[in-house]
């Protein structure tokens, strides 16, 4: 079954966000932040996209329920490193 990704800009880099996959789903907020923006092989990248693709890495880690409320960018980068880097950099570049 698919993952739904809906992704609404609140504006001030902020975003909310609903998944579903199947029966379940969450809703977050999360920050875009200038960590994450000043990153060179994403900084031309879309908004919207950066949290998409952030929110794919997320429930190929963890269930869809198990997603926090809220999501700050950095911390996110802080926690995962390099791995959530590389793949948010390799997403937004293969389209």
């Amino acid at each position: 079954m698919g993952i739904e990704i809906q992704v609404e800009p609140l504006g001030d880099h902020e975003h909310l966000v609903r998944v579903r996959e199947g029966a379940a789903e969450a809703e977050t907020r999360i920050r875009v932040t200038d960590g994450i923006l000043d990153l060179p092989q994403i900084a031309e990248a879309d908004e919207t996209r950066i949290i998409h693709e952030t929110v794919a890495f997320l429930v190929e880690r963890q269930p869809v329920i198990d997603i926090p409320p809220m999501i700050d960018l950095d911390d996110l980068a802080d926690a995962y490193g390099s791995p959530y880097v590389d793949f948010l950099s390799h997403r937004l570049t293969a389209r």
